[in-house]
């Protein structure tokens, strides 16, 4: 990063000499100080914050490290507001860390010759640097970042997103009801039969290989307009389906499809809300993808038992999947600020007749070798290297194994020993959904106090702040899964005590897993995007194993014991994130992959000698 900005400010210096006179010296700490005709700092919260919108929107970029940042500072740049600074430098960096950017070198290297230019003409002389020619936005006000966007705006394409994501979630369990009367149809086993549901959630583990690249060179909408058109054709394929490989294979590709909501849609709250109302959003997304797996199975058990038969649990989705994709192409606007500029800069040629004017996202060109490395060589080193990522995803991976394992656990207490039907079977899941509401609405309420530690701490984030509702959420999860064992396995006890275990394990699913994905989104900053690629892969492969065995464990074991295993290893994780808020910063400083701050949190200036 460092040798990219010494190149950069070279070539602005050479471009514009009169506008960036010699300034720079360097000191003993490394700091780069910049001299001026003004005197005054500049705080690092700037400088947080391009890290915190890095963390939570990219989570990658080279603006961080090790090495101490450097915020360049200028005479025209002293006059501008510390947020237009901020997102400047955001997107330079956006772009640097962006997949398919080779770093170093704005073109790869070629060992073919250099083509003649053709109609007998000469290679025209060399341009002023591209510098001069790309685009920004015009302030901290500029009504073209989404982040300006009217609060109404905001929150329409909130909600639009939000039933985009809930519909792709909500799809991955209706299945689930249908698993038996798919398995009569096509004369096979209920474990094959579940299969449909292990394999759709099977494409929620590779899906996001391929959406969020894609979100990064084409930005956000692409992606989820093409995602949600490919997700309903799938859907389709399933109801339609004449032999079980096609529904198989359907259902597996419509996960695929279906993980894009799952790994964009939290970047475009990330693109549309600052940090103070970022948090906020995200707790909303994260309610809407647990909770939809548990809203499915009463609807899908009533349509299956309903005139209308298995099938019809696909075509309601892909209806509802085509009316999100309708949303999408019509309403949804771009919300990735680099992709934006590149409508700006387009218009801006077309009505000046300036051709070199562009958006540095326009200068990428994609490296096969980059974008292998950044989304599966450095997600599995990140997991095998660093404890922080592997305990924790091993964690989450757990938790998020029994919330599908629930879809097969649920139907033998409720159907089996309580003996309702695949309808109201489905609902006592609307405990775990109490619960989630309730550790979303506490995560809300204990916003202030992180907020104002925050800025206690010079706008630095502490990771192991996040940690508390974990632990909370560890405790509160095991509880719940000996109350649902101890309680469900008898008839004579009344169906709604195990019905109310839901809320601790709900409370706990939801509060580990926002809380925990923060805090590595926290720890590894530039990495975060390779981080959370890993701890998804891990987790989606929990997804899909778990319910394979659920019906042989508590048919084996006897609901009880079964739960009370489950119970006992959720208990022995419970001390990881109670290590992690103890000892992970002396982890973290070991860390290759995780940023440590500099003892001076400020970038200087100082007036002229």
């Amino acid at each position: 990063m460092d040798e990219i900005d010494r190149d950069l400010e070279k070539a602005e210096r050479e471009a514009s000499p009169d506008r960036f006179p010699p300034y720079k010296t360097e000191d003993q700490d490394g700091i780069h100080r910049a001299r001026s005709g003004s005197s005054g700092t500049i705080s690092t919260s700037a400088t947080s914050v391009i890290q915190e919108e890095m963390g939570m929107s990219r989570g990658e970029s080279t603006g961080i490290s090790r090495q101490t940042t450097m915020l360049r500072v200028n005479t025209r740049d002293l006059e501008r507001h510390p947020t237009a600074l901020s997102r400047i430098n955001t997107h330079r960096s956006q772009h640097l860390g962006t997949v398919g950017r080779t770093g170093t070198t704005a073109t790869r290297d070629s060992k073919r010759p250099l083509p003649e230019f053709g109609g007998g003409k000469p290679y025209p002389p060399p341009l002023p640097h591209q510098e001069e020619y790309v685009v920004e936005f015009d302030g901290p006000h500029d009504p073209l970042h989404p982040q300006n966007w009217p609060i109404r705006k905001k929150i329409l394409t909130a909600v639009m997103l939000g039933f985009t994501t809930l519909i792709s979630a909500f799809t991955s369990s209706i299945f689930s009801a249908a698993t038996q009367a798919v398995a009569r149809s096509f004369h096979v086993s209920n474990e094959v039969g579940v299969l449909g549901l292990s394999l759709y959630v099977l494409g929620f583990a590779t899906g996001p290989l391929l959406w969020a690249p894609l979100s990064e060179l084409r930005g956000r909408r692409l992606p989820l307009v093409l995602s949600m058109f490919g997700f309903s054709i799938f859907q389709i394929g399933v109801a339609v389906g004449k032999d079980l490989q096609t529904v198989l294979l359907c259902r597996f590709f419509g996960g695929l499809f279906a993980a894009c909501p799952l790994a964009v849609v939290a970047a475009v709250f990330s693109d549309m809300f600052d940090n103070r109302t970022r948090g906020l959003a995200i707790t909303v997304f994260s309610m809407s993808v647990f909770s939809g797996p548990l809203l499915a199975p009463f609807i899908g058990g009533f349509i299956t038992m309903s005139y209308l038969g298995w099938r019809w649990t696909e075509y309601l989705v892909a209806i509802i999947g085509f009316t999100a994709f309708g949303m999408n192409l019509i309403f949804l606007e771009e919300t990735y600020p680099p992709v934006v500029l590149i409508g700006k800069a387009s218009e801006l040629r077309r009505r000046t007749k300036n051709w070199g004017i562009h958006a540095k996202q326009e200068e990428i060109e994609v490296d096969f070798r980059e974008l292998m490395n950044k989304n599966f060589s450095r997600p599995l080193r990140i997991l095998v290297t660093e404890p922080i990522v592997l305990l924790l995803s091993i964690y989450m991976a757990f938790i998020y194994g029994l919330l599908y394992l629930f879809l097969t656990a649920y139907p033998i207490v409720y159907q089996r020993i309580h003996h309702m039907n695949l309808g109201v079977g489905g609902l006592p899941y609307f405990g775990i959904i109490t619960g989630q509401l309730l550790a979303g609405f506490v995560i809300v309420l204990l916003q202030p106090s992180y907020n104002r530690k925050l800025a206690a701490n010079n706008n630095v984030p502490i990771p192991e702040w996040r940690l508390p509702p974990v632990i909370a959420g560890g405790a509160s999860f095991a509880l719940g899964l000996f109350w649902f064992g101890w309680s469900g396995y008898r008839a004579d006890i009344h169906w709604i005590v195990p019905t109310l275990s839901g809320i601790l394990t709900g409370f706990g699913l939801l509060a580990i897993f926002l809380q925990a994905l923060n805090y590595i989104v926290d720890a590894y900053l530039m990495f975060a995007a390779s981080a959370i690629a890993a701890n998804t892969f891990l987790r989606s492969l929990a997804g899909a194993v778990f319910p394979l065995f659920a019906t042989y464990m508590f048919d084996g074991m006897g609901v009880q014991w079964a739960s009370t295993l489950l119970g006992c290893v959720a208990a022995a994780l419970v001390p990881i994130p109670i290590i992690f808020w103890k000892y992970g910063g002396a982890i973290r400083s070991k860390s290759k992959f995780a940023p440590t701050w500099p003892k001076t949190q400020e970038i200087e200036t100082s007036s002229d000698e």
